[in-house]
């Protein structure tokens, strides 16, 4: 597939935080910005794809219009929309780059847990790993996922992209870190590695050139 080739191909991009419930009020998050999918969403709606946006929690400055915007908070949520934007349309690629929770609260209290308790110990459990429900669904989609590791250097980044190709079924995984401030990411698949590369803007350019090669 050349760039001209994503002329009306149908991609779907995951981007922005997740957030699990502690009550009624309270949420777990992360710090994700969902500045990379915004980014993949608009230079790929400009090379002719259509584009649908799955963004979570993150305010949104002049997203062009033809893109499809679906918003979600809360991990469940996420999830759901995933599995029906999979099941009942026909996409070519998905490009999973949300920040999803890896735990949740074991129990979700009703109404809003009183300040001042002291001592007050959550009990987290894994969450369900989305992107290894995607080529279940839909298994002739071009799936890339995200892998992000603080302070990681480059032999850890590729050893979790390619733990990550392996239990996903990923083509591709964009594996990234930022160290002393700085942001560093490689592109990962079962043979190659590219990189590094060092701003989201060039990691855009350059996972739209390895998917089309």
């Amino acid at each position: 597939m050349d760039l001209m080739g994503l002329k009306g191909k149908k991609i779907l991009i995951t981007a922005g935080p997740t957030w699990v419930p502690i009550d009624t009020v309270r949420v777990i998050s992360n710090i994700a910005t969902g500045l990379t999918g915004i980014l993949l969403a608009e230079r790929l709606l400009r090379l002719g794809a259509k584009i649908t946006l799955l963004l979570g929690p993150v305010e949104t400055c002049c997203l062009n219009k033809k893109i499809k915007l679906l918003r979600f908070r809360f991990f469940d949520e996420l999830k759901d929309k995933v599995i029906q934007e999979l099941k009942y349309k026909k996409y070519n690629i998905v490009i999973h780059s949300a920040a999803v929770s890896d735990y949740k609260p074991s129990r979700v209290y009703s109404g809003k847990i009183k300040s001042g308790i002291k001592n007050f110990r959550l009990n987290l459990v894994p969450t369900e790993k989305i992107i290894g429900l995607l080529k279940r669904i839909d298994n002739s989609i071009i799936l890339v996922g995200f892998k992000f590791e603080p302070n990681a250097a480059k032999e850890l980044l590729t050893k979790k992209a390619r733990d990550l190709i392996c239990c996903s079924g990923s083509d591709l995984v964009v594996a990234n870190t930022i160290n002393q401030n700085r942001y560093m990411a490689y592109i990962v698949n079962q043979n190659r590695m590219y990189g590094p590369i060092w701003d989201r803007k060039n990691l855009a350019e350059k996972l739209i050139e390895v998917i089309t090669n």
